[in-house]
């Protein structure tokens, strides 16, 4: 541990120069199309020519592992530079976002610092959205690291890293957290060598590893180069980490004498503008009003795929959106007027026939088939029912998101392939509160095959629980095909085991539902895809059998009495059902079927004790996220705005015996 404890020392010496900066206010500026064409003009604010100096440029993403603390700290960077912050985890700007307290999307913002321009890169750290990551990092230079102090570098600080580092960024180490109790000098220093070591698994050059080391209170909103639990009043403040960045974080090798060219690293949809396409200028100078084409590679060469003129440029400004009439080399923009050109494709002015290198990315690991609903319950809730507005759907999802991708199946049917169940599950989440109904199949893990071997893709788990929940979760996991790489209690927490491990995808579909309830939602599981390695067999026994409904009707208090002791209950007196229609799960291995509709026969003899008042259990309501990865191969779940339900894929009883029969020969 010496060795690398002196280096860090040595490396981080740079850093320890304490610098005072007073606050630069930024003007306000009203955003740039929120009320049609009319008020973006009225809005419309020039930048001095200074800021197509690229030496004054700053491309930076903030990367880190889920709940490490980024857009916290964006939030405080924002502020520390005069931005008005309207709410908190202000970057969250879909509701999803903010309902759930993830980041899903990759967000791009600026902030003046000194004479200097920072843009600004907000990513999200869950290992699903990995290709948020992948096409942003093309756009910077430098990353900002953040790491939780008390709990170090996990699966998806590894994962997020080793993208930084393969595109060569400088990155710089932010230890977040450490006004924690827990957190002293001592974890400090384990943390950073974990991270040196991890630098130099990943296969860091000797500059990446020269990377200095800052410790922050994002919550708080200070940043310090050396260690400190309380800085003093007139420190408590960012500058120091707004300072590091512009010192170690080089400028954009930028040539404004060149053409004009940007490749779009991201892309939205407007109202009045139409496509917004946003990335770096890579070349050149662009102004209002210059013609410029769009451009991709194909097998053939390189392809033209439409000519127009820039209509609006813009740039995004702390949390507002402002126009600008020019923008140079190296500077992050957004622009409008073409409306076919997507992520990956190169806008260029028209003399320029030669397309940009595209991100490359990971592989898809699951794939869900998507569907028009057809139970006997269809069409009471939703407005887009049909399967060519579910294709439409999917396809303009594709384009935005490149880590997605739709492949049209039979009889109205899409393939979506994706990086995992959270991804496409906040997928159809957006959909049904868009108003539209499908049915969705369980998730399939996608396999490869080389020189005639079976390869399924495998994750790195890092869970952390009480160590009475030990035996628990490893026998769980035994069943799914998980091997223990590692495991040791965690670092000042008495009583808490760490376990590293690694599972094949197929494996971990639907565990982490099963996971909280085993450890009474004291646990911690995080995952991140690893590689392709050859298959490992059949799974154990996963889960029970189900309850299968054989009525159509008002389920009754009356019928789920008796059908309580056959299993665990998914649904409450008052919903529909019918035939087909998963109720509940069942206490054995074998599907049951039940009639959850049966009623009280009436008669005109009373008895005691007839007529109790029925009392039932609490019912599990499955959740979408729990609905994915409950269903089995012969399930499909039903969406709609206003529920979700679980039924088999042949709904006649006598159909399901004969393809099970059909299935076993």
């Amino acid at each position: 541990m010496a060795g690398p404890l002196l280096l860090r020392s040595l490396l981080s010496a740079s850093t320890r120069k304490s610098c005072s900066s007073h606050l630069a206010p930024l003007p306000r500026f009203s955003r740039c199309f929120s009320s049609g064409p009319a008020s973006a003009a009225a809005a419309a604010t020039t930048y001095p020519s200074a800021y197509l100096d690229p030496g004054r440029l700053r491309n930076v993403a903030v990367i880190a592992h889920v709940d490490h603390g980024k857009t916290t700290l964006m939030d405080r960077l924002l502020r520390q530079c005069g931005a008005d912050i309207p709410h908190e985890r202000a970057m969250d700007s879909i509701s999803l976002e903010r309902e759930r307290g993830i980041t899903i999307a990759s967000k791009v913002t600026s902030v003046s610092w000194k004479e200097n321009e920072l843009n600004m890169v907000d990513t999200p750290g869950h290992a699903d959205f990995g290709g948020e990551v992948e096409r942003v990092v093309g756009m910077v230079e430098g990353a900002v690291l953040v790491v939780d102090a008390g709990e170090g570098p996990l699966a998806q600080t590894k994962f997020v890293l080793a993208k930084a580092l393969k595109y060569g960024l400088r990155p710089l180490l932010l230890l977040n957290k450490v006004d924690r109790p827990s957190v002293s000098e001592e974890r400090c220093n384990e943390v950073e060598s974990l991270v040196f070591d991890l630098f130099a698994n990943l296969g860091a050059t000797e500059e990446q590893l020269d990377f200095p080391v800052l410790y922050a209170s994002a919550k708080e909103g200070w940043a310090s180069s050396t260690f400190t639990k309380d800085p003093p009043a007139g420190a408590k403040n960012m500058s120091q980490l707004l300072d590091a960045i512009v010192r170690h974080v080089p400028p954009p090798k930028a040539n404004l004498d060149g053409p004009f060219q940007m490749l779009v690293s991201m892309m939205e949809k407007d109202f009045y503008l139409g496509r917004i396409l946003t990335g770096r200028v890579s070349s050149g100078i662009v102004r209002v009003g210059d013609k410029i084409h769009g451009l991709r590679g194909s097998e053939s060469g390189i392809e033209k795929i439409e000519e127009g003129k820039v209509v609006k440029l813009m740039k995004k400004k702390g949390t507002s959106m402002v126009l600008i009439d020019s923008a140079g080399a190296g500077d992050i923009i957004s622009m409008a007027g073409l409306g076919i050109p997507s992520i990956g494709h190169t806008v260029a002015n028209t003399e320029v026939m030669a397309a940009l290198p595209t991100v490359e990315l990971d592989p898809p690991t699951i794939s869900m088939t998507f569907g028009v609903n057809d139970s006997p319950l269809a069409g009471r809730d939703g407005t887009h029912l049909t399967g060519g507005k579910i294709g439409d759907r999917l396809m303009a999802e594709s384009e935005t998101n490149l880590a997605i991708n739709v492949l049209p199946g039979i009889a109205d049917t899409f393939e979506v392939q994706g990086r995992g169940e959270l991804q496409l599950g906040i997928l159809i989440e957006n959909m049904r509160r868009e108003g539209f109904e499908l049915s969705v199949s369980p998730p399939k893990v996608m396999y490869k095959v080389e020189k005639g071997q079976k390869l399924e893709p495998i994750e790195e788990v890092t869970i952390e629980v009480n160590d009475e929940h030990v035996g628990l979760v490893m026998e769980a996991l035994s069943h799914r095909r998980a091997e223990v790489a590692d495991m040791g209690p965690v670092p000042g927490n008495v009583g808490r085991t760490r376990l590293s491990l690694t599972c094949p995808s197929r494996g971990l579909v639907g565990y982490r539902s099963v996971f909280s309830s085993d450890t009474r939602g004291t646990g911690f599981m995080h995952r991140a895809f690893q590689s392709y390695e050859k298959h490992r067999g059949p799974l154990g026994n996963v889960r029970k059998g189900v309850l299968v409904s054989m009525g159509y009707g008002t389920i009754t208090a009356y019928a789920l009495m008796s059908l309580e002791a056959r299993g665990t209950l998914f649904v409450t007196p008052g919903m529909e059902t019918y035939d087909g229609m998963i109720v509940g799960e069942h206490s054995r291995d074998t599907d049951l079927d039940v009639n959850p509709v049966r009623s009280k026969e009436l008669s005109n003899m009373r008895a005691a004790g007839k007529d109790e008042n029925v009392k039932l259990s609490p019912p599990k309501l499955m959740t979408l996220e729990e609905a994915i990865g409950y269903v089995a191969s012969d399930e499909l779940i039903e969406v709609t705005p206003k529920a979700i339900r679980l039924r088999k894929r042949y709904l006649d009883v006598n159909k399901r015996k004969a393809m099970s029969k059909k299935a076993k020969n």
